[in-house]
């Protein structure tokens, strides 16, 4: 009987997350009536920006850097968020308050280019000014059975001359390719390389080993400049744990004691297998589980910070 696959997303089901309200262009409605139009530039094309946000009581934890990536996309697409930073927190608040939301709770900021007067790609068909949606969830990681089994794929993070992978960008496609293939091969997710074929990240999250007591990671040229990745680094320095941002290949990653994923919503996810060859003991290893005590340390420093 084939397992079903894990996912760095996967959530219990909470049944408030049936009737919350959604920010929809300044307005607060149900969930079941959150619509954009047919000719919005992010369904029509992709042409989009997004953040993912984690509540801990009562604090956004990074909030800053994460509107610095987005407003950095934004600038980069020539795409007008059309209010400041402070503007977006507001909405950000007013949808948390809205759904009477406290602590574990998962945010998804996004923001197109609006609208476009005929459904073509050219920029100035988007007459009617940015479309930004908050949708806010209850939901907490679920506890995985155990580690994820990644697949190496042969789509690869491109170069930044095709579509810089520091976007996070509406624009996924090739990240979903990866993925359908890795489950196709029954694995959870994909295990990218770069254009090179050095190991860079997986469909959805930053990649990390640990070898003889060091942490690697990817140089970063050709990966998501991931929040939590860069928490992880800083971390690292600042306790003593050797970390480099370095090239490296399979036959190095297939070596290693551990290995995990970062993202905002899983923080460090344990990685038990790569093409069929399992990663140290198959779960968390201590290395991981000193970075994510490390981790949670840091997030209470923000909640603590308010």
């Amino acid at each position: 009987m084939t397992e079903t696959p894990l996912s760095t997303h996967d959530a219990d089901h909470d049944a408030r997350n049936d009737d919350i309200l959604i920010y929809v262009d300044g307005a607060l409605v149900h969930r079941d009536e959150a619509k954009v139009s047919v000719y919005d530039s992010g369904f029509l094309l992709g042409d989009g920006v997004w953040e993912g946000l984690r509540l801990h009581d009562g604090v956004i934890p990074f909030l800053d850097a994460h509107l610095d990536r987005l407003y950095e996309a934004a600038r980069f697409l020539a795409l007008d968020i059309g209010r400041p930073r402070e503007a977006l927190v507001v909405a950000i608040r007013e949808t948390l308050a809205a759904n009477a939301m406290e602590t574990d709770v998962h945010i998804r900021l996004m923001v197109t280019r609006g609208r476009k007067r005929k459904p073509f790609q050219h920029p100035h068909l988007s007459v009617y000014g940015p479309t930004v949606v908050i949708i806010a969830e209850h939901s907490r990681p679920a506890t995985a059975p155990r580690g994820l089994r990644l697949h190496t794929v042969p789509h690869h993070r491109g170069l930044p001359l095709t579509q810089d992978a520091k976007l996070n960008s509406h624009s996924k496609l090739n990240c979903i390719i990866a993925l359908n293939h890795a489950v196709a091969a029954g694995a959870d997710e994909a295990l990218m390389l770069d254009p090179f074929g050095f190991v860079n990240t997986t469909n959805a999250c930053n990649f990390f080993i640990v070898r003889r007591g060091e942490v690697w990671t990817s140089t970063g040229d050709y990966c998501m400049n991931g929040v939590t990745r860069g928490k992880v680094i800083a971390l690292c320095r600042a306790n003593g744990i050797p970390v480099f941002e370095k090239n490296y290949s399979l036959v190095e990653t297939y070596g290693a004691e551990e290995a995990f994923i970062t993202g905002t919503f899983g923080a460090q996810t344990p990685v038990a297998e790569i093409d069929g060859h399992q990663i140290g003991n198959g779960g968390a290893g201590p290395v991981t589980e000193r970075i994510r005590a490390l981790y949670r340390a840091a997030i209470a420093e923000e909640v603590a910070r308010g």
